[in-house]
């Protein structure tokens, strides 16, 4: 029993459990965040904590050991190290090319492995994990965890019967904690308060786009044209040729309700291509939305938006920036509308909860930014508009993840889709993009109620 709180003690001078109002990704305030990542940094914390998850299970019946990605890695690799048990990695995603496998190392089917894992909240993303792992033909009857956060978890693997061993439930380390003066009694009421009373996920009807606060204009604009067309589709249009991308434009104009460029990329970019854009948008009834994702300092930002090859500011009706430098960083777009990049839909994003939850609040106090792209709902005075829609894939070699239509308009409460190699890629693009606003747009209505 020492030996376990000495452990924890000096854990916690790491860092690996925090203190205070944290928004977690369901949308839940809470008192406290976990993150053991830090135990990698001290190799003697790091053995013990594994030489003590072997202590909690059977080692005679295991043949593999395989931590639960990214956090649990260095565990289940000491714990390999230290029993002589073989240890396999499991990807977060299939990377795409060479062998597409989900589990890396040498095994074979009917193995027993153990898998490691760093903190249990739910449940639901084990139990992802361990079907992913028994899908390669190995069994998984225990799992063996570090910390129990009392929300479920534990028994919702139980019922599907698998043997959940823990070193610690929170109510545990907050005992302990506070027996050795690291927290006082106002901070142990107001953390077990909410462990015994653990709030829903804030929840939120769909506000109807006609309804929505948006006070820009281009953002005004942009819901009028998505009423008229019933079409919440972007395209996004990652061709090289100004030919490509007129054909294009002239092709989905009447399905879209803007069209996403990277300028950059057109190979014999030209004044004549935008006249020829500014008139197909025009009569197509489109927006211009040009993708280049300023983040600089607002004096850079204002030249590379003004100045230059592209000169932004005399031809596209929005842009995209990210909030990183600040809110003022976003004033030199005027009067061009902003959609600030909050969250990435790429694998391994640097967008954590953190940064997207400074990043909103930038963005909601600027008076120029009308849209963010993010991958979970937002405020009502912001439209949302999520990239990575596709209807048949589910990612990409490079780290693109999809979702479908449906998933982003119930589960996110998008407004506006953003699809690319969807249309693009299609062999009849007129086609594929009728085929998305026809779902996007039907999505969106169920949404509704």
């Amino acid at each position: 029993m020492q030996a376990r709180e000495d452990f924890l003690l000096k854990a916690y001078e790491l860092g690996i459990i925090k203190f205070g109002s944290f928004t977690l990704k369901s949308g839940i305030e809470s008192p406290f965040y976990v993150d053991l990542r830090p135990l990698a940094s001290s190799p003697q914390l790091l053995k013990t904590l594994s030489n003590n998850l072997l202590q909690l299970v059977d080692n005679s019946k295991l043949e593999l050991i395989c931590g639960v990605p990214y956090a649990a890695l260095p565990m289940a690799t000491t714990m390999s190290l230290e029993s002589g048990i073989p240890l396999i990695i499991k990807r977060k995603e299939n990377k795409g090319y060479g062998t597409k496998r989900m589990l890396e190392g040498v095994f074979h089917d009917g193995q027993n492995c153990l898998l490691v894992e760093d903190v249990i909240t739910s449940g639901k993303s084990l139990v992802e994990t361990i079907d992913e792992v028994e899908k390669e033909g190995l069994v998984v009857t225990d799992l063996v965890v570090v910390l129990d956060r009392e929300q479920g978890g534990i028994q919702r693997l139980e019922e599907k019967g698998y043997n959940i061993h823990t070193l610690f439930t929170i109510n545990e380390v907050i005992d302990i904690l506070f027996k050795y003066k690291r927290l006082d009694e106002g901070e142990v009421k107001k953390i077990k308060d909410f462990l015994s009373m653990p709030p829903q996920a804030p929840s939120r009807k769909r506000t109807p786009l006609q309804d929505k606060e948006v006070q820009h204009p281009v953002g005004k604009n942009m819901i009028d044209i998505a009423l008229r067309k019933k079409s919440n589709l972007i395209a996004s249009a990652d061709v090289v040729s100004s030919l490509e991308l007129i054909n294009l434009a002239k092709g989905i104009g009447d399905k879209i309700v803007a069209l996403k460029l990277h300028s950059d990329i057109i190979t014999d970019f030209s004044w004549d291509l935008v006249t020829e854009l500014r008139t197909i948008a025009r009569e197509k009834d489109f927006l211009l939305f040009e993708d280049r994702k300023f983040a600089d300092i607002g004096n850079t930002q204002e030249l590379q938006f003004k100045q230059g090859v592209y000169r932004f500011a005399d031809w596209v009706d929005m842009v995209t920036a990210h909030p990183i430098a600040g809110e003022k960083s976003f004033d030199v777009f005027e009067p061009t509308g902003v959609v600030a990049i909050v969250e990435m839909s790429s694998a391994g994003a640097l967008t954590d909860d953190y940064y997207v939850s400074k990043a909103l609040n930038i963005a909601q106090k600027s008076a120029d930014v009308f849209a963010v792209v993010a991958q979970r709902q937002v405020p009502d005075d912001l439209l949302l508009l999520t990239p990575g829609v596709n209807i048949d894939k589910k990612g990409d070699s490079k780290g693109q993840q999809y979702n479908t239509p449906k998933k982003v308009f119930s589960e996110y409460l998008t407004d506006f889709m953003i699809v690319g190699r969807g249309i693009y890629k299609a062999n009849d693009p007129v086609a594929a993009a009728e085929e998305y606003r026809q779902q996007g747009w039907k999505a969106y209505e169920d949404s509704l109620s």
